[in-house]
C-alpha cells in the first residue's frame, strides 16, 4: 500500500510479504489472542487503554496554561472547548515501546474496539506517534481468524465523528463533574456530582422518597378448596360478593393506604371470617371456563444491558463483575464484543444457532424461516452484532470449559444458551380460567399449561435449570365444564399487606436507565460502582439503598439546577452526542449551548445565581415532632441533619444523635428518631468512673455502631476522649464499667511466647479478634473470649500453620516451563483456596472447571500474563511530572509537548 502524504491511512493493507507491520490494541489479554492469528511479520502490542486524557489535577496542568482563568478544567471554554491532553506518567514507558516498534515496521494497524472509547484511543495514538508510515484503522467485533483476516482486508480511515463525540462527551463531563463538585464542596457537603451519575442516584432516592410516603394497607380474602366429581382438588380465591369486587393490593392508594375506590368490598379479619362461616353451606358450581391458547417467543440475544442484568438475577453478578469477565472472553476469542447495543447477528450465526437447535433439540424446535431481530437503540454509531458466542461454529460450553475461570464459564454458558435459544421455535400452550359461583360468592382459579415447551428447553429467563422450570411454569387445572357442580372442602381466611414499591437492584436501575435513554451500556457499570464508592448509596442484599447525604446532593440540584438531574434533558444529551458521532451537529456548539446558554443560562451563570444559597436548607429533613411524655411536656420538632461526614438526628439545640450508616431512610421515622435520641441521651450518662483515672466511662452509639468511651478532663479539648467498639455479640445494655474498662484497655499483653522470644498481643481488629506475637497473628476463633484468652490458649493459637502464611512448602503438584518474563520455572501449587500457580512474582488461581492435569505450559503463560495485566503487575512506574500537553488549548504548543496539535482531519 502506498503511502500517503502524512502518514494516514490508504485503501488497502494486506499485510503480506515482507512488511514488518505493527497492530495496536488496548489489553494484553487481546493482543496475545490476535497474535495467533497473524503471521510472523506482524507485532501485535497494546497501549494499555487510554494513552492521553485531561489532567486530573493542577500539578498535571503544563505550566504555560496554569495561570489561565480555566486551567482547573483543562477545558480552553474561551475558545471553542479546545482540551488540554497529557500522557499520564504511568504510560509513558509504554508510548517509549510503542514508537521504538513503531520504527521497526513498515505499516501500522490500530485495532482498537469499535466504539466511542476505542476510535479515541486510535486516534490519541495516531497524534502522539506521528506515523511516517502507512496507518490502517483495523475493526472486528470477534477475534477469531476469519474476522482478523476480513479486518486485515477491508481496513478504514479513523471516524472523526466517533472521535469528536468521544471527545464531546469528556468535556462535558469534566465541565459537569468539576464545576458542580466544586459547588457543593463550597456548601460544605463535601460531595462530587456527575452528568450521569447524579441521575442514577436521583431515581433512587426518588424511589426512597416513594417508600417513605407509603402507607401499607391490609386487606383479607378467603381460599377455597374445590373438588370435582372425579375426586380431583383444586384451589381458588374469592374476586367478588354480591356482584362487588374484592379490594386487591392496587386498588389501595400508596400515600393514604385508603381504597381508591369506594365501591369495591374490602374484607377486614372479621367480615372475612363471618363470610366464611356464611359459605360453608353453600352450593358451588362452574359458572365460567375460559381456554387461551398463547405463544411465548424467545428474547432476543444479549446486549450490554440485557447481560448485565440477567447476570445480576441469575448469577448474582454486580455490573462490574460480568464486564470484567465478558471482556475476558472477548479479549480471549470466545465471545463477539461486549459493549454493544445491537440485537442484530450475522447470517453466519444465525446458520451457525439453527445448525445447533436442529442437532441438540431436533427438527421441530426449529421455526421455518432465521428470527431476526431490530434493535431499538437510537445510537447507530454502536450498532454492533450482539454479544454471542464466537466464530461460525459456536463452542459447546463444556469444551472449553477448561480455559475459563468460574465467572466466565457461567457468563459463556449462559450467552450460548441465550442465542442458541433465540432461533428455536415458540413455546405454546394454554391459559385456563375457572370461576365458582355460590352463595353470593365468586371464587377464580388460573392454570396454564405448556403443550410445546420450544425455546424454554434451552433457557429460562432468571433460570439456571430450565429443565426444573418448565415443571414449576405449569399450573394444571382439572379438566371441568360449566354447569357442574364441585364440593368445597375447606375455606381459610387469608390476609395480606400491602408493600412499598422495591428499591432498585443493580438489573432494574440498569433497565430503567436503558428505558429512559441515559447512559450508555457501556457506562452502566461504571455508574453503579461510583455512587457506591462516593457513599451516596450502600447495598443491603441486592437492594441499593441511598443515604442521606444523596438526599441532600439531590435536593440541591433538583431545586437549582433542575434541568442537570431532569431525566429527559440527559436521555437528550445522549442523543445530541450521537448526532455529533454522525456529524449533524457541531461540537463547540453544543459545548457552547451547554456551559454559556443561548440567553446567558448555561451551568456558568446558573452556578454564580445559585451561589448564595444556604446548605442549611437543603440539608434538613423534617420528620415530625414527638407526643408529649412526662420527661418532655412539650416536645421540640425533630429533623434530620445531613453533613459532609455525618448525619445526625437534631431535636431543639440541645439533644442529638447519630443516624447509624447501616439505616436506610425509610426507616429512620419519628418513632426510631425518638428511640436513638432517648439512647444517645443514656449515653450521655456515666456507666461509672475509672478506679485509676477517675474519669468517666460511658455506652454510646455512634454512625459505626455502640462503643464505649473513655471521657477527659480537658477543658481546653486539646486531649481526644478514647474509644473502643464493642465485641461482636455484646449488647450496650448489657455493659458493666468493668467491661467497658477491659475493651478500652486492648490490646492485652498476655506475656512472651518463649518460642518467638516476643510478648504476645490480643487486639480487636476491624475483621475480629485476634493474637498478635512480632509478625505472626492468628484470629481468635469462636468459643475463646479475646478479654478472657490466656498466654497458653494464644501459644496454642501461634503453634498451628497460619491459613495463608508461612508453612512448610508443599511439593508442587506440576512443574512447567520456565516463565518467560521472570526466567523462573512455573509451579502449579495447592493453596488455601484450590491450585494456583506462580512464576516466583505472579500467582493466578486455576479456575474451577479446569482440572490441574490439564494445565499446559501455554495455559500456565496466559492465565500469569492476564493476572499480572489486571494488577498492573509487580513493578510500579516511577512517577515524572506530568510534562507537555499533546493537544494543547489556544493553538499554543508546549515547549514539553511531545505531540502537535492535531487538526482533526480523518486520519
Amino acid at each position: 500500500m502506498a503511502k500517503s502524504e502524512s502518514g494516514k491511512p490508504g485503501k488497502k493493507a494486506s499485510g503480506t510479504g515482507n512488511k514488518k507491520s505493527l497492530v495496536i490494541v488496548e489489553s494484553p489479554a487481546k493482543a496475545r489472542t490476535i497474535s495467533k492469528f497473524l503471521g510472523r511479520n506482524f507485532a501485535v502490542e497494546a497501549s494499555i487503554g487510554h494513552v492521553r486524557d485531561l489532567p486530573t489535577g493542577k500539578k498535571d496542568i503544563p505550566e504555560q496554561f496554569k495561570s489561565e482563568p480555566w486551567a482547573r478544567l483543562a477545558v480552553n471554554v474561551d475558545k471553542d472547548f479546545e482540551p488540554v491532553y497529557i500522557v499520564p506518567p504511568g504510560k509513558k514507558a509504554q508510548i517509549t515501546k510503542l514508537k521504538k516498534l513503531l520504527k521497526e515496521s513498515d505499516e501500522l494497524f490500530l485495532a482498537t474496539d469499535e466504539d466511542r472509547e476505542g476510535e479515541a484511543i486510535s486516534w490519541h495514538l495516531h497524534e502522539i506517534l506521528q506515523p511516517k508510515v502507512p496507518v490502517h484503522r483495523m475493526v472486528f467485533h470477534e477475534i477469531t481468524q476469519t474476522a482478523i483476516d476480513e479486518a486485515l482486508q477491508s481496513p478504514r480511515t479513523i471516524d472523526d465523528g466517533l472521535v469528536k463525540a468521544q471527545e464531546t462527551r469528556r468535556i462535558l463531563d469534566r465541565l459537569y463533574g468539576y464545576e458542580i463538585s466544586e459547588y457543593l464542596w463550597k456548601k460544605r457537603l463535601g460531595q462530587s456530582a456527575g452528568r450521569v451519575q447524579s441521575v442514577a442516584v436521583r431515581l433512587i432516592v426518588n424511589r426512597e422518597r416513594e417508600r417513605i410516603a407509603f402507607v401499607d394497607a391490609t386487606y383479607w380474602d378467603l381460599i377455597a378448596n374445590f373438588a370435582t366429581g372425579t375426586g380431583q382438588f383444586f384451589d381458588a380465591t374469592l374476586i367478588s360478593i354480591g356482584g362487588k369486587r374484592l379490594a386487591i393490593g392496587k386498588d389501595f392508594d400508596s400515600t393514604t393506604g385508603r381504597l381508591k375506590d369506594d365501591s369495591l368490598v374490602l374484607l377486614d379479619r372479621t367480615t372475612a371470617e363471618s363470610w366464611r362461616e356464611k359459605l360453608r353451606q353453600a352450593r358451588f358450581q362452574v359458572s365460567k371456563q375460559e381456554v387461551k391458547p398463547y405463544s411465548q417467543h424467545p428474547s432476543p440475544p444479549f446486549i450490554t444491558s440485557t447481560l448485565q442484568q440477567e447476570a445480576n438475577r441469575k448469577l448474582g453478578f454486580t455490573a462490574r463483575r460480568t464486564m470484567s469477565a465478558s471482556q475476558s472472553l472477548y479479549e480471549n476469542g470466545f465471545i463477539t464484543y461486549m459493549r454493544t447495543d445491537s440485537t442484530n447477528l450475522s447470517d453466519q450465526a444465525i446458520q451457525a444457532a439453527r445448525t445447533l437447535v436442529r442437532q441438540e433439540y431436533g427438527p421441530e424446535y426449529l421455526p421455518d424461516s432465521p428470527r431476526r431481530y431490530a434493535s431499538k437503540s437510537k445510537n447507530a454509531q454502536e450498532a454492533h452484532e450482539a454479544i454471542r458466542p464466537a466464530g461460525t461454529s459456536f463452542r459447546f460450553p463444556k469444551e472449553v470449559a477448561g480455559q475459563l475461570s468460574d465467572d466466565e464459564y457461567r457468563l459463556y454458558e449462559m450467552i450460548w444458551k441465550r442465542t442458541v435459544a433465540c432461533q428455536m421455535a415458540a413455546a405454546t400452550g394454554n391459559r385456563v380460567t375457572v370461576q365458582v359461583s355460590g352463595g353470593e360468592a365468586v371464587f377464580q382459579a388460573s392454570g396454564k399449561t405448556i403443550e410445546f415447551p420450544g425455546y424454554l428447553r434451552a433457557y429460562v429467563e432468571g433460570s439456571d435449570d430450565p429443565s426444573a422450570e418448565l415443571a414449576d411454569q405449569e399450573k394444571i387445572l382439572p379438566s371441568v365444564r360449566e354447569g357442574e357442580a364441585v364440593d368445597c372442602r375447606d375455606l381459610n381466611a387469608k390476609d395480606h399487606t400491602t408493600q412499598p414499591p422495591a428499591r432498585f437492584s443493580e438489573a432494574s436501575l440498569t433497565r430503567e436507565l436503558e428505558r429512559l435513554g441515559i447512559g450508555r451500556p457501556s457506562t452502566y457499570a461504571a455508574i453503579i460502582e461510583t455512587i457506591q464508592r462516593r457513599n451516596y448509596v450502600f447495598k443491603r442484599g441486592n437492594a441499593l439503598v441511598p443515604r442521606w447525604q444523596a438526599f441532600s446532593m439531590v435536593r440541591i440540584l433538583e431545586e437549582n439546577f433542575p434541568k442537570l438531574v431532569d431525566y429527559q434533558f440527559t436521555a437528550e444529551m445522549e442523543d445530541l452526542l450521537d448526532s455529533i458521532s454522525r456529524n449533524e451537529l457541531s461540537s463547540s456548539k453544543y459545548l457552547g449551548d451547554f456551559y454559556f446558554g443561548s440567553a446567558n443560562d448555561g451551568l456558568k451563570q446558573q452556578l454564580l445565581d445559585n451561589m448564595s444559597v444556604s446548605s442549611a436548607d437543603v440539608c434538613t429533613f423534617p420528620l415530625g415532632t414527638p407526643p408529649a411524655t412526662a420527661e418532655q411536656p412539650n416536645p421540640a420538632p425533630i429533623s434530620v441533619r445531613v453533613y459532609s461526614e455525618a448525619t445526625l438526628i437534631q431535636q431543639g439545640e440541645d439533644r442529638k444523635a447519630s443516624v447509624p450508616d447501616d439505616l436506610p431512610p425509610d426507616e429512620l421515622t419519628l418513632a426510631k428518631a425518638t428511640e436513638l435520641l432517648a439512647q444517645s441521651a443514656v449515653g450521655d450518662t456515666p456507666l461509672g468512673v475509672c478506679p485509676n483515672t477517675g474519669r468517666e466511662v460511658y455506652v454510646k452509639s455512634g454512625r459505626f455502631g455502640p462503643y464505649v468511651q473513655l471521657a477527659v478532663a480537658d477543658p481546653e479539648g486539646k486531649e481526644k476522649p478514647i474509644n473502643a467498639s464493642l465485641l461482636k455479640g455484646m449488647e450496650p445494655g448489657d455493659v458493666t464499667v468493668e467491661m467497658a474498662l477491659a475493651l478500652l484497655s486492648l490490646p492485652r499483653n498476655l506475656g512472651v511466647y518463649e518460642p518467638l522470644g516476643e510478648p504476645v498481643l490480643a487486639h480487636n481488629g476491624r475483621f475480629g479478634p485476634y493474637v498478635k506475637c512480632g509478625a505472626e497473628t492468628r484470629s481468635i476463633p469462636a468459643g475463646l473470649n479475646l478479654l478472657t484468652i490466656t498466654l497458653e490458649q494464644a501459644g496454642e493459637l501461634l503453634a498451628k500453620p497460619r491459613f495463608g502464611g508461612r508453612s512448610a512448602a508443599k511439593e508442587p503438584l506440576k512443574v512447567l516451563a520456565d516463565s518467560p518474563v521472570t526466567g523462573q520455572p512455573i509451579k502449579l501449587l495447592e493453596g488455601r483456596y484450590g491450585p494456583y500457580l506462580t512464576d516466583g512474582e505472579t500467582n493466578a488461581s486455576l479456575p474451577k472447571t479446569m482440572a490441574p492435569e490439564t494445565v499446559t505450559d501455554e495455559i500456565a503463560q496466559r492465565l500469569l500474563a492476564e493476572r499480572a495485566a489486571a494488577t498492573g503487575g509487580t513493578k510500579k512506574a516511577k512517577r515524572s511530572p506530568g510534562r507537555g500537553a499533546n493537544r494543547t488549548a489556544g493553538g499554543k504548543k508546549s515547549a514539553k509537548a511531545t505531540t502537535k496539535k492535531s487538526s482533526k482531519k480523518k486520519s
